[in-house]
């Protein structure tokens, strides 16, 4: 029962220094004297796209593990400060903001998660400007500032971290994880951010200006790889779709289809792949049609519940995308848990949300380079 619970509420949801006339003693290197004056961090900062350009640096491959949560949310760990503090974030393509819970929020929220302490962190600097950032579950509020963030093997210094002051409701506190750390377009961040992707990009942290996320069904597995694609992880070719906006991770989807006839997205109509949102969301008129066709009947919380019994006898969904087909079969698009079973369409706006239950599917890369993503099918 606990699990159910906590699956709904989770579905529900620098000051710089100067660096003039520094004495070398003899015997230090220019790195070690710089640390030991605290300004290394902001000297790297500042110059390494140089130190790249001139050949000093390269860009990796990185591989951050995810955890499967109830098939509702992906995270893994990263790190922030120095010495480092350790969050569990979403890495989230529907939105742009870095976000962590911070020692200034007492709520319930926060109490029930790793809280980030400025004070704690030699490299933290208070940036003085507000953090607002809102979800379809509600706003986290906090403030900005300047820290270094790690993740997997890559280390960013100067990463604008937001803090949270306030988070919504209860949607938060039965989230396992701390934070969301997110992976659009910087158009969708404040004026004050550059998202951590973008900094990886500029200072060429990565080996290719992209990333790509596999999601298993089983609790361990998934991975999301920074600056390459593993084809280890999908069969068959990669589909390229260019991104019509450059926001979200947004394109457009032909027709959705059951038995060849259109059910839904007539016409065509735009669409987004967001490996934070836990289900297939899109028009109210679109996810009726659909949910009358598979049989499913609207129960609490937004759900739609279907016969377990029937699972043999539902369709097959296909998306059609930039003239291909995409097909998700009834394993794939209903949920089972605790022996009930509901659909993976919900209501959402007028935009069409690709979340978990398509990307479990379907391999994706996001190709910030040619600003396309590239969709093949998931081992």
């Amino acid at each position: 029962m606990r699990c159910s619970v906590l699956l709904l509420a989770v579905l529900a949801i620098s000051q710089s220094h100067a660096l003039t006339r520094i004495p070398l003693h003899k015997g230090k290197s220019l790195r070690n004297t710089l640390k030991e004056r605290g300004l290394l961090e902001d000297f790297l900062s500042t110059h390494q796209s140089e130190f790249t350009e001139k050949g000093f640096g390269t860009g990796i491959v990185a591989s951050e593990p995810l955890t499967n949560y109830l098939d509702s949310e992906y995270f893994g760990t990263i790190y922030i400060g120095t010495p480092p503090q350790e969050f569990t974030v979403v890495f989230d393509t529907g939105s742009s903001e870095l976000w962590v819970p911070s020692v200034y929020c007492n709520s319930r929220v926060c109490q029930k998660h790793h809280r980030f302490d400025p004070s704690k962190s030699f490299t933290f600097q208070n940036l003085s400007k507000p953090l607002f950032v809102q979800y379809g579950t509600g706003r986290v509020q906090g403030f900005l500032g300047y820290d270094t963030v790690t993740v997997s093997d890559i280390t960013i210094t100067h990463q604008t971290v937001g803090l949270s002051t306030q988070e919504p409701g209860d949607i938060f506190v039965f989230s396992p994880f701390d934070g969301i750390l997110g992976l659009s377009y910087p158009s969708l961040a404040s004026k004050y951010s550059v998202p951590i992707f973008d900094n990886m990009m500029n200072r060429h942290l990565v080996a290719e200006d992209l990333f790509s996320v596999y999601m298993n069904r089983n609790d361990q597995g998934s991975m999301l790889t920074l600056g390459a694609i593993d084809q280890s992880y999908f069969v068959g070719p990669l589909h390229w779709v260019p991104v019509t906006v450059q926001g979200y991770w947004q394109f457009t989807v032909d027709r959705i289809t059951i038995n060849d006839e259109v059910v839904a997205c007539q016409g065509g109509c735009p669409a987004i792949l967001d490996t934070g949102t836990a289900l297939l969301a899109g028009p109210g008129g679109d996810i009726l049609n659909i949910q009358q066709v598979i049989g499913a009947v609207q129960g609490q919380y937004g759900l739609f519940k279907v016969n377990c019994w029937s699972l043999g006898m539902m369709p097959t969904i296909v998306f059609e995308i930039h003239g291909r087909r995409f097909p998700l079969p009834p394993s794939a698009y209903i949920n089972q848990e605790l022996g009930s079973c509901s659909s993976g369409f919900k209501f959402g706006s007028q935009m069409w949300i690709l979340g978990d239950v398509f990307i479990r599917e379907f391999y994706s890369v996001f190709d910030r380079a040619n600003n396309r993503v590239g969709l093949a099918k998931a081992i």
